[in-house]
C-alpha cells in the first residue's frame, strides 16, 4: 500500500475536486494527540466539511473526524477538534495574503503518513459554480468516449 516515496494515503477528499478548481497544494504536518495517529493508521478519518484556515498566524484544520482509537482506554480528545497545521511561516504568510484576497480557500485533499508523520495536503481552492462542474462532466465523457473507440479500433486491427 506504500508509495515507492514513502507515502502512504490514509483517506482522500473525492468531493474536494468535484466541487472546487484546486489552484495549488501545499503538505503540511498536522498536531495529533494521543490515540489518534492509531485511529489514521486504521483508515479512520472523514473529510466532511473539513476545511483550513488561517487564524492569529497559524494554520488550522477544522472539522476533520478522526474516530476515537477502540483499544485506547483514557483521555481520548474531541473528534472534530481543530487541528494545528504545521507549516513554515512564509507558507502560511503567502496562504493567508491569497485566502483574504477573496474566493479561496483551503480544503484539505488527502491525509498521508511521509516517513512515518502524518501529513495533510492542502488545497488553495476556488470554488466551482454549476455550470463548470457540467463542463467537467462533460470533458470527462467526451474522453472516455474517444478512448472507448480508441481501445475498439486497436481490437478490431
Amino acid at each position: 500500500m506504500a508509495e515507492p516515496d514513502g507515502v502512504r494515503v490514509i483517506a482522500r477528499n473525492r468531493k474536494a475536486r468535484h466541487e472546487y478548481e484546486i489552484l495549488e497544494q501545499v503538505e503540511a504536518g498536522i498536531v495529533l494527540r494521543g490515540a489518534e495517529v492509531k485511529s489514521l493508521r486504521d483508515g479512520k478519518a472523514s473529510f466532511v466539511d473539513a476545511f483550513g484556515r488561517i487564524d492569529g498566524g497559524e494554520a488550522w484544520l477544522h472539522n476533520l473526524h478522526i474516530s476515537p482509537y477502540e483499544k485506547a482506554t483514557i483521555d481520548a480528545p474531541d473528534p472534530v477538534r481543530p487541528r494545528k497545521l504545521l507549516l513554515q511561516r512564509r507558507e502560511i504568510d503567502r496562504l493567508s495574503s491569497k485566502t483574504r484576497e477573496g474566493g479561496l480557500t483551503l480544503v484539505p485533499l488527502d491525509i498521508h503518513f511521509r516517513r512515518g508523520f502524518a501529513k495533510v495536503t492542502l488545497g488553495l481552492a476556488r470554488g466551482k459554480k454549476q455550470r463548470d462542474r457540467r463542463e467537467d462532466l462533460k470533458r470527462r465523457t467526451m474522453q472516455r468516449e474517444v478512448e472507448r473507440a480508441k481501445r475498439e479500433a486497436a481490437r478490431e486491427r
